[in-house]
């Protein structure tokens, strides 16, 4: 109950953000607004901490307002040395002693399901002066620099616990998540109070279909989240119109149909990448509000970052994130449309079912008819400001067959592409254009490739998904052995090299690529399971 009011708390504090208080004091959660404080600026910006992450994750030793209080009174004192100042006043953050040593002479399998414990967090004694949110039960975080659990992470993490035997991890997770939307009404990208501003690709049905399965008693019991995360992203579609065609997550296109954005509540640097955020605008001259509105967007859409999402595709100075109708998210509101009608359904409240269902034939049809590039034969996200595609091509335009959205006629051409230009030696390369950005290619992430390896079993191209999920688990394999380790991305065309780009360095653990790892080599067990049966036969 304890923990229940802690977090009631906070959404107190993003209620008063929405009605109009859009500071950092409410994304904080604290008594001010320090994120935009000089010192903690001086801190972000002097390069004391090589990660902007590691001052965010850092635990103050006293309340901030008397440690800004001293800071100010000590600052311009002769000898007065900020990285002194900071070890005195706050705690670095650490990661568990585990013991854990990786052993290559196991296998990758193997390494994996004795990581799990590795990666496992439990919930912490509160600390009202620490930026992280409590959990009720025990949770898996991604590892490396991500200490705390990630929405869209943890989906793709979970199909792994699943195979692994770890079922009641999994539902600890679904059970988290659901706590998180009860008291904030959304789900946060992850359990840090300087994440409070977004979320993250909604996956939460996805979980709540991995746990509960045909058990209606327990999906009816995660119905009424699964409706309260449909609201958050739907927020403002009644105030929608010609004048004003988007408010927060909503878009009202030409034909009087709504879709969905990526979009945050603050337009200032993320507290966690202060220093990146900061430096783009102020050295380039950008518009402030506009810029961080831009980048906190793609880091909800949780391709932070990718030509996606800039104007020139080479360019993160052209972000513009919040302009754009993404393939993913679209495709995951369907489902999460027809998840809620599947519950209303199982209750027998048939009226709110067909509103639902509804819901998704319209969002359906307004897909295929502003996502779908004829000219491209492909799925491409959609500039409402310009009225016309983006141009990019990358993996989100196999979303649609993930959530079987395509038609057999798209599906068609769309697998063409992914098999003619996306597919390389290691996988598949999240988009076709090489800018540095860790979501460009030459790099290939586990989530992608367990998107696009099942949208091609669900069309009916069983041997060509198995043969990149071959692909995949092989590069995988590589790098383990080499390093020993789980990397979080994997360089997919030079299978020399492990991968590059992006605002931080390579991490490793990690919890989707173990999930996903875990989960495709289920699958070719199978595969080879029904083979020898055929042959046996």
């Amino acid at each position: 109950m304890k923990l229940y009011n802690r977090l009631v708390t906070l959404v107190i504090l993003i209620i008063a953000s929405a009605c109009g208080s859009a500071t950092v004091e409410t994304e904080t959660a604290g008594a001010y607004d320090f994120y935009q404080s000089e010192l903690f600026k001086e801190v972000q910006l002097s390069g004391i901490f090589p990660d902007s992450k590691t001052f965010v994750d850092c635990t103050p030793k006293q309340p901030l307002t008397k440690i800004n209080d001293q800071y100010i009174a000590g600052k311009d004192q002769e000898g007065f040395q900020l990285k002194e100042f900071v070890l005195k006043h706050f705690e670095l953050p650490k990661n568990p002693e585990t013991g854990f040593v990786s052993d290559t002479a196991a296998s990758m399998q193997q390494h994996i399901v004795k990581l799990w414990p590795v990666l496992t967090r439990q919930p912490d004694e509160y600390d009202p002066l620490s930026s992280l949110i409590l959990l009720q039960e025990s949770y898996i975080v991604p590892g490396g620099r991500f200490r705390e659990i990630y929405y869209w992470d943890s989906y793709f993490t979970m199909e792994g616990l699943v195979e692994s035997g770890q079922e009641q991890m999994a539902v600890n997770m679904v059970n988290n998540f659901s706590l998180l939307i009860d008291t904030l009404g959304f789900i946060p990208n992850g359990n840090r109070n300087y994440y409070l501003g977004r979320s993250q690709p909604p996956f939460y049905a996805l979980m709540v279909d991995l746990v509960a399965s045909d058990n209606r008693d327990m999906y009816s019991r995660y119905l009424p989240r699964l409706v309260k995360e449909y609201e958050f992203w739907m927020s403002g579609a009644d105030n929608l119109s010609q004048q004003n065609p988007a408010i927060k997550r909503v878009v009202l296109m030409p034909d009087g149909s709504i879709l969905n954005r990526y979009w945050d509540n603050f337009d200032l640097p993320r507290p966690e990448s202060f220093k990146e955020d900061y430096e783009l605008v102020n050295e380039n001259s950008l518009d402030p509000s506009t810029t961080y509105r831009h980048l906190r967007a793609g880091a909800e859409s949780g391709w932070d970052y990718s030509s996606r999402w800039f104007k020139d595709q080479n360019s993160l100075m052209t972000i513009h994130t919040t302009d754009i109708v993404p393939i993913d998210l679209n495709t995951l509101l369907y489902y999460l449309e027809l998840k809620i009608a599947q519950g209303y359904n199982w209750n027998e409240d048939l009226e709110t079912a067909k509103a639902y269902l509804e819901k998704a034939d319209k969002r359906k049809a307004a897909i295929n008819k502003y996502l779908w590039d004829d000219t491209a034969q492909f799925f491409v996200d959609y500039d409402y400001i310009e009225e016309a595609p983006t141009g990019v091509l990358s993996l989100a335009g196999a979303y649609p067959l993930f959530f079987r959205v395509a038609s057999k006629a798209q599906a068609r051409p769309v697998v063409d592409r992914l098999l003619s230009d996306f597919l390389k030696a290691g996988g598949f390369v999240t988009t076709l254009n090489e800018t540095g950005q860790q979501w460009d290619a030459p790099n290939g992430w586990a989530p992608l490739q367990w998107l696009t390896i099942n949208g091609l079993y669900n069309y009916g191209y069983g041997d060509e998904g198995n043969d990149a999920a071959e692909k995949w688990l092989k590069r995988n394999r590589e790098v383990y052995e080499a390093t020993g380790k789980m990397m979080e991305k994997y360089n997919v065309v030079d299978t020399t090299l492990l991968a590059g780009g992006g605002e931080y360095p390579l991490q490793d653990g990690f919890g989707w690529t173990n999930g996903v790892a875990i989960a495709l080599e289920k699958i070719l067990e199978n595969k080879e399971k029904v083979l020898l049966e055929e042959v046996i036969e």
